[in-house]
């Protein structure tokens, strides 16, 4: 299948996980794919992997002049934007009596400040039959201790599909998003915490997912390809749950 022929997109935090694996599904059905990352060395090694149909941009998510010169980037590669894929980020958690002031600024610049400026530069560059996709999280359903930054970071980019959607109708630009729930990435990175640390709260996480599993990033590539396609074409304004029903099940 070529849904995405001719068609163009632009895939923040597209180095790993969800990111890749949306580049390199949107490759295979006939796009071209713009990824950023936030090092030279992060960007090379995913467009090693994309091998084709790839550019790269280094750009962090969360800093204000990166961001106001990524159209500028962009048109180095292209003219046109048919899809944004507003999915940089990470988690970084801490009980309330721990977060600091650092933590929350860097939190909501990476997780709020840059997608909502990620689009609002791409709007130039995109027509009607764009598509919009943000990245949001099962933690905007469910409480868990120690997400307080990233759960209200993450609610922020939850309103953005609908206050967008609103107003990229006129335009004829699809707004939507997709909420992952707990998926193989590289989430638990910058948290500080050991690699010993880090498998030990995984193997707690998976007894309370109805599937017992973590879900894959191609699984979620596949709902933002669906989204972004054509046979999503009455989808406007609507956040869709990957996460294997532990949002609605317990």
């Amino acid at each position: 299948m070529q849904r995405f022929k001719n068609k163009t997109a632009l895939i923040t935090g597209g180095t790993n996980g969800m990111g890749l694996a949306t580049a390199q599904k949107f490759i295979e059905e006939g796009g071209t794919v713009i990824i950023t990352g936030r090092s030279e060395e992060t960007v090379n090694t995913a467009l090693e992997k994309l091998e084709k149909n790839a550019f790269g941009i280094v750009s962090n998510a969360g800093n204000m002049k990166d961001l106001m010169s990524i159209q500028q980037e962009v048109r180095k590669y292209t003219e046109q934007i048919d899809l944004v894929f507003a999915n940089a980020g990470y988690g970084k958690f801490a009980p309330v009596e721990y977060v600091d002031e650092n933590q929350f600024v860097e939190l909501f610049n990476v997780l709020v400040k840059g997608p909502f400026f990620t689009v609002q530069q791409m709007l130039p560059l995109m027509k009607s039959g764009g598509s919009v996709i943000f990245n949001t999280s099962v933690a905007t359903d469910i409480a868990m201790p120690n997400f307080s930054i990233y759960s209200a970071a993450k609610s922020a980019v939850q309103s953005f599909i609908k206050t967008l959607a609103v107003e990229l109708t006129q335009r004829g630009i699809r707004v939507n998003g997709v909420s992952p729930g707990h998926i193989r990435t590289n989430i638990f990175n910058n948290t500080g915490l050991t690699g010993e640390q880090i498998e030990s709260a995984i193997e707690d996480i998976i007894p309370t997912i109805p599937f017992k599993r973590q879900g894959e990033p191609s699984e979620i590539a596949n709902v933002v390809l669906f989204l972004a396609s054509d046979e999503a074409s009455y989808i406007h304004g609507a956040e869709v749950k990957v996460d294997a029903g532990i949002s609605v099940i317990r």
